[in-house]
C-alpha cells in the first residue's frame, strides 16, 4: 500500500505519542538534549492537536509512522523575529511538531512537500541544534529566518516557505 497523508483519528494517538517518543530518542542520540523536554510533546499535545483539527499523519498502511500539526496563523510565537525579517506579511500557516518513526526512510520530507503543495505560506521553526529539521526544512524550499522566541523563553531558528 503506498504512503497516505490524512486527517489523525483518535485510534492514531498512541501511535502518535511513540512518533513523538522515538523523535526525542533521534534528538538525544544526535547531540540535541534539550529540545523536546519534560515528556514533551507526547499523547496530550496529539489529543489537544486532534480535537483542532490539526494533526496530521504518514500513513503506510500497518499505522501512523509519522506526524506533524498544522494551524492556522498567526502565531504568538511568529509575533516578533530577530534578525532576518519574515519573507511577507501575508495570511500563513504554521506547521509545529513533525515527528517520524524511524529517519532515513524520506518520511520528513514527504510530510514536508505534502504541507507545501497544499499551502502557499508556511511558518515553521526549530532548535539550533536539531540540525537534521533544519536540513529537511531546507530541502523542501523553507528559507531560513531570524530567531523566534517560544513561550518557554527559548530561542528557535525561524523558517519560512512562500510558493514562488
Amino acid at each position: 500500500m503506498a504512503a497516505d497523508i490524512r486527517p489523525a483519528t483518535e485510534a492514531d494517538l498512541d501511535a502518535v505519542a511513540a512518533i513523538y517518543d522515538a523523535a526525542r530518542a533521534f534528538m538525544r542520540a544526535n547531540g540535541n538534549d534539550v529540545q523536546w523536554v519534560g515528556g514533551y510533546p507526547g499523547r496530550e499535545s496529539a489529543a489537544r492537536d486532534l480535537a483542532g483539527g490539526w494533526l496530521w499523519v504518514l500513513d503506510e498502511g500497518a499505522g501512523p509512522v509519522g506526524c506533524m500539526s498544522v494551524l492556522p496563523g498567526p502565531d504568538r510565537t511568529y509575533t516578533s523575529i530577530e534578525g532576518e525579517p519574515w519573507l511577507n506579511d501575508g495570511p500563513y500557516t504554521v506547521m509545529h511538531r513533525l515527528a517520524v518513526a524511524e529517519s532515513g526512510h524520506g518520511r520528513g520530507g514527504a510530510l514536508l512537500a505534502w504541507l507545501c503543495e497544499r499551502h502557499d505560506n508556511v511558518r515553521a521553526d526549530t532548535h539550533e541544534l536539531n540540525l537534521p529539521m533544519q536540513r529537511a526544512l531546507e530541502r523542501a524550499g523553507f528559507v531560513r529566518r531570524g530567531t523566534v522566541i517560544c513561550d518557554d523563553g527559548t530561542p528557535r531558528v525561524a523558517y519560512h516557505f512562500v510558493r514562488a
